[in-house]
């Protein structure tokens, strides 16, 4: 791997974005969040989506200027129509958004359709774990079918992910994590590589379990969470998800849209307006420390709380430098070479 600055991949990226035609602050946000999934371990979904938001920018598949369309306000409930705008730049503002009004109305809810993908949920939790609030983000992508439901052979769902920001006293617990045993980003990385699974993780198109990653590019799906045993939680996950995203925003497979695309669901909770700030990470603060002291199991050096990793990766990246996943900077080159901007040192 090699070493970044993160503000010189920031300003890479914002340069890439902005020469693509992106306008206002959407190439700073959108460079932003990619590159804070980087900065957090979570690869698949960094720059590495570059290229092909690049590419969709050039289709005319992602809208380069305008406002999402207010369907609803109703101060605490948000409804908007992204207008296939940057997803990452959408939920960054419905985030920022949710945050500045959760102080008056304790809750705050926005649903998203019609956006474009919105990248690594977790990259937006500590916009608003760092004020001490509770954040909770989740996704679909009505147009795209790669999940089968449990016991089902055809693929339904998409991965749809479900994750949550909870203050503690120390580094908040960040949960990201998806409704399907992997995800469509690793699943390509996985083929390119010419990898295979560590386990059967997905269905070929005859609904045969197999470790192959070939099988999603030939009809196969991926299992729900649980796998082959216990796919029935995961299964109910992504419905809940569904729920949460495209049918609050009163968009998505019904409408059969077309394009890769995002519905998605941001919720601000204020600890402050239930039983107290302080009661509240007095709790998470002692849960998140008993499962670090829990006794570990034979094999498992030490128990781990979500996030921790993340928010590790996070300070070293921001004091040390990015370490960036083999091939992406490299993927990147020829968008910088058309459009004039200097590759990061």
């Amino acid at each position: 791997m090699s070493t970044y600055a993160a503000s010189d991949l920031r300003a890479f990226g914002t340069a890439l974005f902005r020469a693509a035609g992106l306008d206002g602050n959407k190439p700073e946000v959108s460079a932003t969040v990619l590159v804070d999934a980087d900065i957090m371990g979570h690869t698949t979904h960094g720059l590495a989506l570059a290229p092909r938001y690049l590419q969709e920018i050039e289709s005319g598949s992602m809208a380069k200027s305008g406002d999402p369309k207010v369907v609803s306000d109703r101060g605490a409930c948000v409804s908007w129509d992204g207008q296939r705008l940057p997803g990452v730049w959408l939920v960054s503002n419905a985030m920022d958004l949710a945050v500045e009004r959760a102080g008056q109305y304790g809750t705050v809810t926005v649903a998203i359709g019609n956006s474009h993908h919105i990248g690594c949920l977790a990259a937006y939790l500590p916009r608003a774990t760092d004020k001490g609030y509770l954040a909770i983000v989740s996704s679909t992508d009505p147009s795209q079918r790669t999940v089968a439901p449990f016991g089902g052979r055809q693929p339904l769902f998409t991965p749809n992910p479900v994750a949550m920001g909870i203050p503690t006293e120390g580094d908040p617990i960040l949960v990201d994590t998806s409704a399907s045993i992997t995800t469509n980003n690793m699943g390509a990385r996985m083929v390119r590589e010419k990898r295979k699974f560590p386990g059967q993780w997905v269905l070929d198109a005859a609904g045969m379990p197999t470790d192959d990653p070939a099988a999603l590019t030939a009809g196969g799906s991926i299992l729900p969470a649980g796998g082959l045993d216990h796919g029935h939680k995961g299964y109910g996950w992504a419905l809940i998800a569904e729920a949460l995203t495209q049918g609050l925003a009163g968009f998505g497979r019904a409408d059969d849209p077309k394009g890769w695309g995002a519905c998605a669901f941001v919720q601000v909770m204020d600890p402050a307006a239930f039983g107290g700030r302080e009661a509240f990470v007095r709790q998470t603060g002692w849960l998140a420390q008993a499962c670090r002291d829990n006794a570990p199991r034979p094999g498992v050096e030490r128990v781990r709380v979500p996030g921790e990793n993340a928010m590790a990766r996070r300070r070293a990246a921001l004091a040390g430098g990015v370490e960036m996943y083999p091939g992406i900077i490299d993927a990147l080159k020829p968008f910088a070479d058309k459009f004039g901007v200097a590759l990061p040192r």
